[in-house]
């Protein structure tokens, strides 16, 4: 990446998420079991779906195990089995609830115009992608007036990559009569600053859409506790 590029992101666009979505530490993570936050409201959970005689204490070793709440919804059904008095039924719980919680951030972010609602729209991509293990690579689909047609996830790739083909790209929005884009991939290292790969991925998609008169409005790189747009950082031509 250029210096000047990379100063830009540091300068105006990469921003630290709010402390409810930041990454736990190690002393966070620590703070969480011994308190009442994020244990509390994973023991009211599992009190609906387990027969453990102790929901509390397990509540406490799930959160330990993954570190935070949030991360115990974002787990797989199999790294939940893993976890010794997890059954069936409370892992279905587990992954109701993170569903429920995503639906509820899409629709908060698809009562208006995007950019209007952009603390939204970032709060529900940070819901989907933010402790995911390996790259996404989403599309939100908007009209003229910039209100979301569709949210649609186009690959899943690696810890490190995801084939993007911009063909496919303008096929599906002139298809769904998109007139503008946001692409959006999450880094699972946690760091959003946009590769070299990504910077040219973006501009082979602009280019690719533009024929067709649609335009990409900015691209979001989600990382664990941080992200970058485009955009805001200066890499996206107006």
């Amino acid at each position: 990446m250029r210096t000047a590029e990379a100063a830009k992101i540091r300068a105006s666009g990469f921003a630290e998420l709010p402390a409810p979505f930041a990454a736990p530490t190690r002393e966070g993570a620590a703070a969480a079991v011994g308190g009442k936050g994020d244990v509390a409201l994973l023991t009211r959970l599992l009190r609906l779906a387990t027969l453990d005689p102790d929901p509390e204490t397990l509540a406490a070793q799930v959160v330990a195990r993954f570190g935070s709440y949030a991360r115990v919804l974002a787990a797989t059904p199999r790294e939940l089995l893993s976890v010794r008095g997890l059954g069936p039924h409370s892992v279905a719980a587990i992954k109701l609830m993170q569903e429920a919680a995503v639906r509820l951030l899409r629709d908060a972010a698809a009562r208006a115009p995007v950019l209007d609602e952009w603390d939204s729209v970032l709060a529900y991509l940070r819901g989907v992608l933010a402790w995911e293990r390996v790259e996404q690579f989403r599309i939100l689909f908007l009209d003229a007036q910039g209100v979301l047609l569709a949210d649609e996830a186009q690959a899943r790739g690696t810890v490190n990559h995801t084939p993007v083909y911009p063909r496919e790209v303008a096929r599906r929005a002139l298809e769904l009569g998109a007139e503008g884009l946001i692409l959006v991939h999450n880094h699972p290292s946690g760091d959003p600053t946009p590769s070299a790969p990504d910077i040219d991925m973006t501009q082979q998609v602009c280019a690719a859409v533009e024929l067709f008169g649609v335009r990409v409005l900015d691209h979001v790189i989600i990382g664990n506790g941080r992200w970058t747009s485009f955009r805001a950082a200066g890499l996206l031509a107006e």
